[in-house]
């Protein structure tokens, strides 16, 4: 089920209650005993919150708004969220208006954290999209190419260490490593979905969120179930039957569900042009403890495990160890 707790007048009375009790919130480390002096970070997003969590390890505090399986294009937030904030010295958002919604849990909350708009620097763009302060907004989805995923890292770790300089040695040591992994599986998922030949690596999907996993990897987007990189977008019934049609038409095996969207029209469409949904994508959101796809590094290998038996109706499978 997605996060639906508070809405319209009353998720805004919850709110203000929160921050009315929350005086002390915003207190300074310095204020703090040492035992509990440790950087207060807020991520939005599960990925971003993984970034923050490999990098941060036991020196930051980590305050992840959205948890697995939970669609950020209709989350709403919670008291919880705004009385973290209050407290928190850096609040990491994806940006692209994937998590809007953290503009008014910041403004709510009273505090005067430094807000860092991870996907306005990212260093790989998809074409037609822009530089600076508009990049990214084409497509919010930017983590999926693990080159993006670095450069975020690296933001993270250099904010960290500009809050709290005195760990600089674990935030560097700790994104170092995290980079190395994150570069290893970039290339073992170039290698495996390198044994695809490039006419059957054709991709539909239940949203357009792949567009930056599909440009790495030479990857041809067929379509999407919702023709949106908004989840919250219906496709018509004409736009459902000319997508059927190309199914057939470009002989594509697999129609791709995703793991925080309802099935049932991915399904619906495959069984009508004869393709498969077995195999699922993580797109918006990682998966909940103990899944294939439980952290960034699990997700991106479980989606190109999944793209490549999918492609090749399961004659073919990724095994990327740097992905565990």
């Amino acid at each position: 089920m997605r996060d639906r707790e508070f809405k319209g007048p009353l998720a805004v009375s919850a709110v203000l209650v929160v921050v009315s009790f929350c005086g002390a919130c915003g207190a300074g480390r310095g204020d703090l005993d040492d035992a509990v002096s440790k950087l207060e970070v807020i991520g939005t997003t599960t990925q971003i919150g993984d970034f923050v969590r490999n990098v941060g390890g036991d020196a930051a505090d980590l305050h992840q708004i959205l948890q697995p399986n939970s669609d950020p294009h209709d989350y709403e937030p919670r008291p919880d969220d705004v009385k973290e904030t209050a407290g928190a010295e850096l609040v990491f958002v994806n940006g692209d208006k994937l998590d809007h919604w953290m503009d008014e849990v910041v403004a709510q909350s009273g505090g005067n954290p430094r807000v860092v708009d991870l996907g306005k620097s990212i260093p790989v763009k998809l074409p037609g999209e822009s530089e600076g302060e508009e990049a990214s907004r084409y497509d919010p989805h930017w983590w999926h190419d693990p080159r993006n995923a670095e450069a975020a890292v690296e933001q993270i770790r250099d904010e960290l260490i500009e809050a709290d300089p005195d760990h600089r040695e674990v935030y560097e040591r700790n994104a170092d490593a995290y980079l190395a992994r994150i570069n290893e599986l970039d290339h073992g998922i170039q290698a495996c979905v390198h044994k695809v030949p490039p006419e059957e690596r054709k991709l539909v999907t239940d949203h357009d969120a792949f567009g930056y996993f599909a440009q790495r990897y030479d990857i041809d987007v067929v379509g999407a179930v919702i023709p949106s990189q908004s989840t919250q977008a219906q496709p018509s019934a004409g736009e459902t039957a000319a997508l059927i049609s190309l199914i057939r038409r470009e002989n594509v095996r697999a129609v791709f569900p995703e793991s925080s969207i309802n099935p049932k029209l991915a399904e619906t469409i495959a069984r009508e042009t004869g393709a498969s949904a077995d195999y699922t994508l993580y797109g918006d959101t990682l998966g909940p403890k103990g899944s294939n796809g439980a952290t960034y590094l699990k997700m991106e290998a479980a989606n190109a495990n999944a793209m490549v038996e999918g492609f090749t109706g399961g004659q073919e499978t990724c095994d990327l160890s740097s992905g565990r």
